[in-house]
């Protein structure tokens, strides 16, 4: 390989980037826009759930002070208070609350009974995730709201209370349960694979589509050279991408980085070769630069969304899609930047994906070189 040749390749495309400043703005525009928006935008928690009360037995202590434990928690947010279904009906349907509270005319004569007293909970279903998080809400301040009152019953007849299991919960890693903590790292990773395959699956199509690339077919450079020649700048530019979206998550959305900012580079760099060499293998069999950008939107959009852990946990998925899955390289990036950021985990501990990097990288490359050589003959 003729390196004199490969850094006049290089040059060429830099200077032909240059040339489009608009696609080259919009290179380095869209992973911020990106970030700004998955990490503002998309969130995972689930805090002030939109209530409305019908309180039948509005004249006792006892459920004022019942009530009192939706009011203080952050889940909750009481929008209203009234006296009829018409109102909890017309609420849910039109969408301004989602859950409704019902508490019973003899809510306080059963508690002061020592029976169980009844309390009703309508909840709008057809957000099926956000409709279970709240239930578990509401079932854990009842919980607590039980347990006190054992508690205090127990202690004003001067017995002591049942034996019981004192759960404490020890939170690792990301100790307030951040969402934007766990997707940012996964909005870096998709950002870098669909921005990598898109810049690169241009850049053998636009050759073709101008008639260029029969000058450069007649020229003494060889494919690999030619390859790694137009790979160079665009690495360049994927690089600098990273290199914002980890500045943005760690200093704007305060994400802790807690690895190795080596390893990270390591890692990434090769999650970039395969990345731009499966842009550059499409660009090579699209021919078009349409079609190029279309294959690799197709190939790295929805995978990487769906398929990869970003959002959706894996181990839900069926069977059969978690087997494609492990065709999918941002799951295993995805895990690396998660484990960086939040774990400080080392290469001892993510050797796995390590070196499905350095395949995916090498059999990209490779698949690239190989197919460049066969469109040329």
């Amino acid at each position: 390989m003729n390196l004199k040749r490969v850094s006049t390749v290089a040059r060429k495309e830099f200077i032909q980037i240059k040339r489009d400043p608009r696609s080259l703005a919009l290179a380095l525009a869209i992973p911020i826009f990106m970030l700004l928006i998955f990490g503002y935008g998309l969130s995972l928690d689930i805090d002030h759930v939109r209530t409305v009360v019908w309180n039948q037995d509005a004249s006792s202590k006892i459920t004022r002070d019942f009530l009192l434990n939706f009011k203080n928690s952050k889940y909750f947010e009481i929008i209203k208070y009234t006296d009829n279904y018409r109102d909890i009906e017309h609420m849910i349907n039109s969408g301004s609350v989602m859950m409704a509270l019902i508490i019973a005319k003899d809510f306080s004569h059963y508690i002061e009974s020592g029976k169980k007293a009844p309390l009703q909970l309508i909840v709008d279903g057809s957000d099926a995730n956000t409709a279970t998080i709240a239930m578990n809400y509401v079932q854990a301040v009842v919980s607590k709201y039980n347990v006190d009152l054992l508690t205090s019953t127990f202690a004003r007849s001067g017995i002591n209370p049942p034996p019981n299991v004192d759960s404490r919960t020890r939170i690792w890693f990301n100790m307030g349960l951040k969402s934007t903590w766990f997707i940012i790292p996964g909005v870096i990773s998709m950002i870098i694979m669909i921005i990598a395959a898109l810049l690169s699956s241009l850049c053998i199509a636009r050759e073709w589509e101008r008639g260029t690339m029969e000058q450069l077919i007649s020229t003494p450079v060889k494919a690999p050279e030619l390859i790694i020649g137009k790979f160079i700048p665009y690495f360049t530019i994927a690089f600098f991408d990273l290199t914002i979206g980890v500045l943005m998550a760690r200093f704007l959305f305060d994400v802790p980085f807690r690895g190795n900012y080596l390893l990270l580079i390591i890692l990434s760099s090769f999650f970039l070769t395969g990345a731009l060499s499966l842009g550059i293998y499409i660009s090579v069999v699209a021919r078009t630069q349409l079609m190029a950008s279309q294959l690799a939107s197709l190939t790295t959009l929805i995978p990487g969304i769906l398929l990869s852990g970003f959002i959706y946990p894996i181990f839900n998925m069926p069977k059969a899609l978690q087997v494609v899955t492990f065709f999918v390289p941002a799951r295993y990036y995805i895990v690396i930047l998660r484990d960086l950021f939040l774990k400080g985990s080392g290469i001892d501990t993510m050797w796995d994906e390590a070196l499905f990097m350095v395949l995916f990288a090498f059999i990209m490359l490779n698949f690239a070189v190989r197919r460049f050589k066969k469109k040329v003959a």
